[in-house]
């Protein structure tokens, strides 16, 4: 279904990483909504619309999907908000994708302070900063986190091979 937008909003260029302003009037379809972020067609290509202006697609009402929440920090809290990021091209989470490497947790003073160590299916992917500070955002607002941060590696290389049982199943690869 097509919608169109009711207000300007900014958006990121996919695969580019580029952001841009998509003009009130203009016509998208929703291909994507995986991790509360929407990817939109448009006539000029491929778009990542933040979920906060989502509001903006008129007729669009989005599915309800409950975001991860932790009452109290655990690393299995830390993997779980990993998991509700998505590239917006693919429907797996990039844990699933294989493409979170590490994940380290110490504890810091009161909070903890967490870095993950990730990489991108292609070394020219422009969405990496994107997608490495949306995993960043949701793992910083888990309770007590008091940094976080995510470093793109391109060693090792990532591989289809990677991928988890569950991303397989999900791609149609098995």
């Amino acid at each position: 279904m097509t919608h169109t937008l009711s207000r300007a909003v900014t958006a990121t260029i996919i695969p580019a990483g580029d952001s841009v302003t998509l003009a009130a009037g203009t016509a998208v379809f929703v291909t994507q909504t995986l991790g509360g972020n929407l990817t939109v067609r448009t006539d000029q290509g491929l778009f990542r619309i933040p979920a906060e202006q989502a509001g903006a697609l008129e007729g669009y009402a989005p599915a309800a999907e409950t975001a991860p929440t932790a009452n109290e920090f655990s690393e299995a809290a830390v993997w779980t908000a990993l998991r509700s990021c998505f590239d917006p091209e693919i429907p797996v989470n990039i844990v699933d994708l294989g493409l979170v490497y590490d994940l380290s947790v110490e504890k810091s003073g009161g909070g903890h302070s967490v870095e993950v160590r990730m990489t991108l299916t292609a070394p020219g992917c422009g969405m990496g900063p994107v997608i490495a500070e949306d995993a960043r955002q949701k793992i910083a607002a888990l309770p007590s986190v008091e940094s976080a941060k995510v470093h793109i590696v391109w060693d090792p290389v990532w591989s289809p091979q990677m991928i988890s049982a569950e991303g397989r199943k999900a791609l149609g690869l098995e």
